[in-house]
């Protein structure tokens, strides 16, 4: 069903409803309503960070560019009056276009928002994140903001969300102005807001640690090895970067060396971020489930039982590497 809200003020004991809009007090989109929800970020949900306003996408500019703490992008249309069941096709044509984004991309909306990189911004936002857990635009998510909705697209949003499972909701406002001049702004969800939650939540669970390496053949092997270097994930990143790059001209490379070429090649500030990095790589070397980067990659304990130290490149793969290299860049 459509979503009304209405509102009334006790005056002298008595209630009197409130009919007020956006147009009658000279209240506008782009000028008022989007500058009001960067004030308060919460009223579209406590997962998400605007990374990106009016942002630019093969069928239009975004009003809001946003994502949540498992690193969904999430595609925010505001309407100032009622949300008509056209704004769904115009959302989902924006995410089609977003979906193809890789997180350099996304890093470079998010910088020239917010004036910090992707990784820093979320962080800085996000208690206890394990950025290197996210994998950035696996999924988008769809809301859609406005002051009424139609029958008809709320009834969509509902079968879309509980047939499919789609992440996707509508916020519907209420802006009212007292008689006393006080504006006030409240808000009530198509979909609760802890099952849309649910639907683009991960599955929590301990991720399991070994040191042993896969045995994998050579096509399995490259197989594997291309599909998470083609995730957007910063490690991965890194590591096809950086740190095989630099084992190809290296039989041995320490921590201490790794740090500096992380410095040298610009991806690292200084040596202290660069030891950030390099932890968050260790732990991916770690995973039980990516084996087949331990196959390629050896590394040491020389110090204590778990710092990686002393990395190489397997002699057997040195030429896989090279082509792997080569065929991501193309």
């Amino acid at each position: 069903m459509s979503t009304e809200i209405k509102t009334w003020e006790i005056i002298d004991g008595k209630l009197g409803a409130i009919n007020s809009t956006l147009a009658e007090n000279g209240r506008k989109e782009t000028e008022h309503l989007e500058e009001w929800i960067k004030t308060q970020t919460d009223i579209l949900g406590n997962d998400i960070l605007i990374i990106g306003q009016q942002v630019y996408t093969k069928s239009g500019p975004l009003d809001f560019l946003g994502i949540d703490n498992n690193g969904n992008l999430v595609i925010v249309e505001l309407k100032r009056d009622k949300l008509a069941r056209v704004v769904l096709a115009q959302a989902i044509d924006y995410a089609s276009d977003i979906a193809t984004w890789d997180i350099d991309k996304i890093s470079e909306i998010c910088i020239s928002y917010t004036g910090n990189n992707l990784e820093d911004h979320l962080t800085a936002n996000f208690e206890n994140l394990e950025i290197d857990d996210l994998t950035i635009n696996q999924s988008q998510r769809l809301l859609l903001v406005g002051f009424s909705i139609e029958e008809s697209l709320s009834r969509m949003i509902e079968w879309l969300s509980s047939n499919f499972d789609m992440a996707i909701n509508a916020i519907v406002l209420n802006y009212v102005k007292t008689s006393n001049g006080a504006e006030l702004l409240s808000r009530t969800v198509t979909i609760p807001e802890e099952i849309a939650k649910e639907k683009s939540n991960k599955k929590k669970f301990k991720i399991a640690m070994s040191d042993e390496p896969g045995e994998y053949k050579i096509d399995k092997l490259k197989e594997l090895l291309t599909a998470y270097f083609k995730r957007a994930n910063y490690s991965s990143n890194r590591i096809k970067n950086v740190l095989l790059p630099a084992l190809l001209d290296n039989e041995i490379l320490t921590r201490k060396q790794l740090k500096q070429e992380f410095v040298k090649t610009g991806e690292a500030p200084d040596e202290s971020q660069a030891g950030y990095f390099i932890a968050l790589i260790s732990s991916q070397l770690g995973h039980a489930k990516k084996d087949y980067l331990r196959q390629i990659i050896h590394y040491q304990y020389p110090d204590n039982h778990w710092t990686k130290d002393n990395f190489s490149l397997q002699q057997d793969y040195k030429e896989l590497i090279k082509e792997l290299l080569i065929d991501l860049k193309q």
